[in-house]
């Protein structure tokens, strides 16, 4: 009788604010009056509720859980569009949030917009990496479609995406090779490597064995990383190699913290070292990315401080374009500037100088496509690139090099 009571008063009170001081800015406690609204929209007092919502909103226009609210009891009484626009406020600008993510996707399936819920997945997926209930609700939306197709020759495809989907793939396998060729000088180089990806609870963890052939000399490096989970903003990449050929660094180790920040801004700072024969480096590096619907950007600088000279400076800048998922993409990726990248060049006397390319002039442009194949378990990635860099041994002489690279990736 009591908790009647407590929701009638609740109810006067809100209709003499909305009918006689309607003019007037909303003036209670938003927390205590979301909890009331919660309440009534739970019991089905879908309409009540959301007048409250809204008023709230009239002065907090940006308390999300108050708009996720009244989005869900518009998805609830039918009225897709109406919360359609107001999920879309939301996810607009808090592009991690999942509750929010899974609501709108779920008002699209009640919608029978299987076709828009599966690109909100497939979006929220970008922003939500490897997320088993988007991944679930994937699968979900992917048998609807299957279930409403009525040409043979598509059920086939659809029933490899739906049963690769619908499972949670925790282990990668992956096969790189590239090759660089001269205008002048160098003979080709040849890099490859394979790697192995396991998923865990405390994050990705990738053994990998690089390979390379240059001057006639065929080298080995044995690497890992690691990207601990820390929080739901924070997550981080650690890595160690070691080598004992000479066209590879004796050891090389980095770490960075990134942030996931508002907006679907990503930030990081972290430092690369490297150890060869005769000197060490250490390189300071960051990033700045940002998703923008499709799209993604990604800025990161190198800083290599010397006792004997200038400091060498690069940056590269990332583009990406998304297609239906994170795993189908064109990219476009600019260095400029003194290149941190290791790929050892020789000097006019014989001498393999890994260490200088740290502090030599170069300039990069490479594009890459990545894209799934008929099972979605099986990615590929091709990349051609050119290079304009200075000659080690010839300061003020610059050489060209045509990079290509393929890279393949199966899942299980």
């Amino acid at each position: 009788m009591l908790y009647r009571l407590k929701y009638l008063g609740f109810l006067f009170f809100v209709f003499l604010q909305k009918g006689i001081t309607q003019e007037l800015a909303y003036q209670g406690n938003p927390d205590t009056s979301f909890f009331i609204a919660r309440d009534l929209a739970f019991e089905g007092h879908h309409n009540i509720a959301r007048d409250t919502l809204q008023l709230i909103l009239s002065k907090y226009p940006e308390y999300t859980d108050v708009r996720n609210l009244l989005a869900k009891t518009y998805s609830w009484d039918g009225n897709h569009n109406e919360a359609r626009k107001h999920f879309n406020k939301i996810t607009s600008v808090e592009r991690q949030n999942k509750e929010v993510w899974i609501a709108a996707i779920k008002n699209e399936i009640y919608a029978e917009n299987y076709t828009i819920a599966l690109g909100l997945t497939n979006k929220a997926l970008t922003f939500i990496d490897t997320d088993y209930d988007l991944q679930s609700l994937h699968a979900e939306i992917l048998n609807e479609i299957y279930n409403k197709q009525n040409a043979t020759s598509q059920k086939g495809v659809e029933k490899d995406s739906k049963e690769a989907e619908t499972k949670s793939y925790k282990n990668r396998i992956g096969v790189i090779n590239s090759l660089d060729v001269f205008d002048i000088v160098y003979d080709p180089m040849i890099y490859s490597s394979v790697e192995y990806i396991r998923d865990t609870e405390i994050g990705k963890i990738i053994p990998r064995v690089n390979y390379s052939n240059r001057f006639n000399i065929n080298g080995l490096q044995y690497e890992m990383d690691f990207y601990p989970k820390i929080s739901k903003t924070f997550y981080a990449y650690s890595n160690y190699g070691y080598s004992d050929s000479q066209i590879f660094p004796n050891h090389r180790a980095g770490a960075e913290l990134y942030a996931n920040l508002p907006k679907a801004l990503e930030v990081s700072a972290g430092m690369r070292y490297l150890d060869f024969v005769t000197s060490q480096a250490i390189i300071y590096t960051g990033s700045v990315g940002l998703y923008n619907g499709d799209y993604y950007f990604s800025l990161r600088p190198y800083i290599t401080p010397r006792t004997d000279g200038p400091m060498g400076i690069s940056g590269s800048l990332l583009a990406r374009k998304y297609f239906q998922d994170r795993e189908n993409y064109f990219g476009i990726n600019l260095i400029l500037g003194y290149s941190p990248e290791i790929k050892q060049l020789i000097s006019d006397s014989d001498i393999i100088l890994a260490q200088t390319l740290l502090f030599v002039e170069s300039q990069q442009l490479l594009f890459e496509y990545q894209f799934t194949g008929k099972s979605i378990t099986n990615s590929y990635r091709a990349s051609l690139g050119i290079t304009r860099q200075e000659l080690v041994f010839d300061p003020g002489k610059f050489f060209l090099a045509l990079s290509a690279g393929f890279r393949y990736h199966t899942k299980f």
